[in-house]
């Protein structure tokens, strides 16, 4: 069975880069969107501007690890999109837990 936390679909996924906003920091680019759901999708991506394959990969298990162990909750009721900058590719999880906090806490998102 599929997880639902996961956010998949083209359709849910234009949705959130067409009608959603962004906020940006130093390793991750978060898009987000309110889904009138009553529990939270994530999806975690990186592009071939990040590198090859094992840096793409890299990159996608840092920012899940990052998420994993946040000491923060999000809302529910979003769809959440991750994008990898290509800066990620030098960084620690430490590094990326802070920039994934400091982007979501610009969005309004996460609780305490």
């Amino acid at each position: 069975m599929l997880n639902k936390n996961i956010l998949r679909g083209r359709d849910n996924f234009s949705k959130v880069y067409n009608k959603g906003k962004s906020v940006g920091s130093k390793y991750v680019v978060v898009f987000f969107l309110k889904n009138n759901l009553k529990y939270t999708r994530l999806a975690f991506l990186a592009s071939k501007k990040v590198g090859n394959s094992v840096a793409r990969n890299r990159a996608r298990r840092l920012m899940k690890e990052s998420y994993r162990l946040a000491d923060y909750e999000v809302s529910p009721g979003y769809d959440i999109i991750f994008i990898a900058r290509n800066t990620i590719t030098e960084a620690k999880c430490g590094q990326v837990a802070r920039s994934m906090e400091g982007a979501l806490s610009k969005t309004g998102v996460i609780k305490k």
